[in-house]
């Protein structure tokens, strides 16, 4: 155990979205996996409180933790990637620091004095994040050794000038063996010219040097791979050697990026320049064999899976990152490649036909050829009718379907619809006044207001008796009891459960009151399945969501063999793929010996 703690910051150059979130996770798997405990904060400089009531066009989707916080959807890949569990507290926003300063100023704790950014916000700043990077978040109960902090935007932003105050005061309260500074800056490649350039970098770099940080570590993003001339032209240009400024192209795959640093020696660098005590006689990339195993089989992989996703928000794939992730992780381990089709709810819906034939069609002809059909969870009356059409369309045709959230309400709806003939069941949500109220609000999160109101986070779902016989409580490996997350504000009513259970809807799992609806499943159907909660949250590369899991191999027909040998793959399945290519590994050979 290390006796200080020790910091890694991670900031970001000339653009945003060059994959802070993917480089820092990936800083924090090398490191656990030579045996250090690590934790994350992420720093949105916006002055919301959080990121419950963004729409996901403007940061990608809302992700939410075991206790019930809405944050950005980077939280989700530190955990996927490190296999942790963070708190609300793990994203600091703008609005978090001010609201807290505010507090201590009406509550007196400052005397009287004149409240200003310097120094009362950049110590409410620096104390935050100490406070938080002692607070354990892996299985062990281990306090962290390493945190990594990734600020948001990019430096040079007003909103994160605080911060970034704050971080050059944080430098000396913490001492410089115990603070690191990567900045991550895009590289581009013209195409008039096809020369990689550096000046973006160099004046980046330049800037935060400015501000009173000068990174130990450059990350240069870039589409393809950068010559070694170009590095050593930004080492001279940005004052640091060579074997600290690290090249990352476009990859295959977002796993390869820790193989690929890996490969760069970051290992033996942060473990002298942090003091981090790893074991220098550790066998070379052994460390990494979990993860370069599951890169090589990704990469390798023979056959292809389709996989339709019906939602509202399809103009920003972000806007289901976590769906997407936890697609990605149920068809890998099941041997299969994944192609992901994204289909606008709003498009499959009667109007449409009239209004824009063409998006109708191939909006229909697109979910009618895929293999299985995910829909989403969402809110608002727009795309509803499309996603219970889509619904529909899949327990008529036996096409495999989960749904998650809103999916599971409108496969409600269409149940009450078209089997017990119900006309008008709706969902309060579009309409207030209704004949058949299908899916009603939840009067105790109904407060008046728009933030942090829902039913949120971590809880308990239990699985009926009469379910043992249900795919999915098999699944779960016959779990009495399964833990999930939840981001809702309606449940399907009470008053039609005993109608639609008899209708043939079973309701397979409920809350630990036994009031609230959770799961439910269609015996006679191939897969039909349905969460109230988001399994996708706690997907992770090394063990796939046990609903994703049965959908991914309903839709290649291999659901019925793997219940019956206790959820497990046969060995053609789990092996099925080309192992005589090596990809990750001839490449990663390539770069040591550049």
């Amino acid at each position: 155990m290390m006796s200080n703690m020790k910091y890694i910051l991670v900031t970001g150059g000339v653009i945003s979205g060059v994959g802070k979130g993917v480089i820092s996770s990936s800083f924090g798997t090398i490191l656990k996996c030579c045996g250090i405990e690590v934790t994350s904060i992420k720093i949105d400089p916006y002055i919301n409180l959080d990121a419950g009531t963004f729409s996901p066009y403007e940061h990608g989707e809302v992700y939410v933790l075991d206790d019930g916080g809405e944050v950005d959807l980077d939280l989700g890949n530190y955990e996927r990637f490190l296999d942790i569990t963070l708190h609300r507290d793990n994203n600091i926003t703008t609005g978090k620091i001010y609201q807290m300063v505010i507090d201590r100023e009406r509550h007196g704790d400052y005397l009287g004095k004149t409240v200003q950014v310097v120094p009362h916000i950049t110590d409410a700043i620096q104390e935050w994040v100490e406070r938080v990077a002692k607070v354990p978040v892996s299985k062990t109960g281990k306090t962290p050794e390493v945190c990594i902090i990734e600020l948001g935007g990019t430096i040079g932003d007003i909103e994160s000038m605080a911060f970034v105050e704050a971080f050059r005061q944080f430098q000396f309260r913490v001492k410089r063996e115990n603070f690191c500074t990567a900045h991550v800056s895009l590289v581009p490649q013209p195409r008039s010219t096809g020369e990689q350039k550096t000046k973006p970098t160099q004046a980046s770099v330049r800037e935060l040097r400015g501000l009173g940080l000068s990174p130990d570590i450059i990350v240069c993003r870039s589409e393809k791979a950068i010559d070694q001339s170009v590095r050593n032209k930004i080492s001279n240009f940005c004052h640091v050697a060579p074997e600290q400024v690290i090249c990352i192209q476009d990859l295959s795959s977002i796993y390869k990026v820790p193989i690929l640093m890996e490969s760069h020696g970051i290992v033996e660098y942060l473990n002298e320049r942090l003091q981090l005590g790893i074991n220098p006689m550790l066998p070379a990339r052994k460390f990494m064999k979990q993860w370069i195993d599951l890169s090589e089989k990704i990469e390798n992989l023979r056959n292809e899976v389709e996989i339709a996703i019906v939602g509202k928000y399809t103009r920003l794939e972000d806007s289901y990152t976590s769906v997407t992730k936890a697609v990605q992780h149920a068809a890998n381990a099941a041997g299969f490649s994944v192609k992901i089709k994204f289909i606008e709810a709003s498009n499959l819906e009667n109007e449409m036909k009239q209004e824009c034939p063409a998006s109708y069609h191939e909006a229909w002809h697109d979910l009618v050829k895929t293999e299985g059909v995910i829909v989403p969870g969402g809110f608002g009356k727009r795309g509803v009718e499309g996603k219970i059409a889509a619904a529909n369309w899949c327990r008529v045709n036996n096409k495999p379907y989960l749904g998650i959230c809103l999916g599971f309400q409108t496969a409600v709806i269409e149940f009450a619809r078209n089997v017990l003939k119900l006309e008008g069941a709706n969902t309060a949500e579009c309409e207030e006044v209704l004949e058949h109220p299908i899916i009603i609000d939840m009067p105790e999160h109904n407060t008046g207001q728009m933030g942090g109101t829902m039913r949120l986070g971590k809880r308990s779902t239990v699985f009926k008796q009469s379910a043992s016989s249900s795919k999915i409580m098999r699944l779960y490996n016959n779990r009495d009891m399964i833990e999930e997350r939840h981001r809702h504000r309606y449940e399907v009513n009470p008053k039609y459960i005993k109608d639609l259970e008899a209708g043939g809807l079973e309701f397979v799992g409920v809350d630990v009151e036994g009031t609230r609806m959770e799961i439910f499943e269609l015996k006679k159907h191939p897969y039909f399945v349905a969460t109230q909660f988001h399994p996708e949250y706690l997907s992770r590369p090394m063990t796939p969501s046990p609903p994703f899991m049965g959908l991914i191999l309903a839709a290649k027909d291999r659901l019925k063999p793997y219940l019956i040998r206790g959820c497990k793959l046969s060995p053609r399945q789990e092996y099925d793929y080309d192992e005589s290519a090596n990809a990750v590994g001839t490449y990663a050979l390539n770069i040591n010996e550049d």
